[in-house]
């Protein structure tokens, strides 16, 4: 009979800290760590490209002129590990666009179900409030929340199933 694991096989919150607490007492933890890293990001890859295609089908009724928000805003989507710190998990993240017109907030402002966001027009006076495609982050996400979390326990197993196989 196999021998028990030497730490719990659940994918929670906990299992995975208790997943990385493990981790880092191997002998190339660090290496098993980036593996696993790898495993979740790719797991959640199906999920960035869905909100990229989500903000790409936002209407656009730019001028052509300075940098396309809605490229600007897809290239920042990636999904985002963290192994260890004060948080621990993993998610797809839509980062701050600084440099895109000085539009810091475009992702969360496009993402919004109410108001927009205030603009002038064409950097003079009147300012106007422009609308974004509604929910074009949330919703793919939370269409296929399921899948993604299925996806990310399982490399957590297979991480489990590799240490495990070694703790015998």
């Amino acid at each position: 009979m196999p021998a028990d694991p030497p730490f719990d096989l659940t994918v929670t919150q906990e299992g995975l800290t208790a997943l990385v607490r493990a981790i880092r007492q191997e002998e190339d933890g660090k290496l098993l760590r980036k593996d696993l890293a790898r495993t979740m990001r790719d797991a959640l890859r199906p999920g960035a490209a869905m909100a990229k295609s989500g903000i790409m089908s936002m209407p656009s009724a730019g001028t052509g002129m300075g940098p396309g928000l809605r490229a600007g805003i897809a290239k920042k989507i990636r999904p985002e590990v963290k192994l260890g710190g004060r948080w621990t998990g993993a998610r797809v993240k839509a980062f701050k666009t600084p440099g895109l017109r000085g539009f810091a907030n475009a992702p969360k402002r496009t993402n919004r179900r109410d108001g927009g966001w205030r603009t002038l027009t064409y950097g003079h006076e009147p300012w106007r409030t422009q609308t974004g495609k509604r929910q074009w982050f949330d919703e793919p996400l939370q269409n296929d929340a399921d899948r993604h979390m299925a996806a990310v326990h399982e490399a957590m197993e297979d991480m489990a199933r590799r240490l495990a196989a070694r703790a015998r």
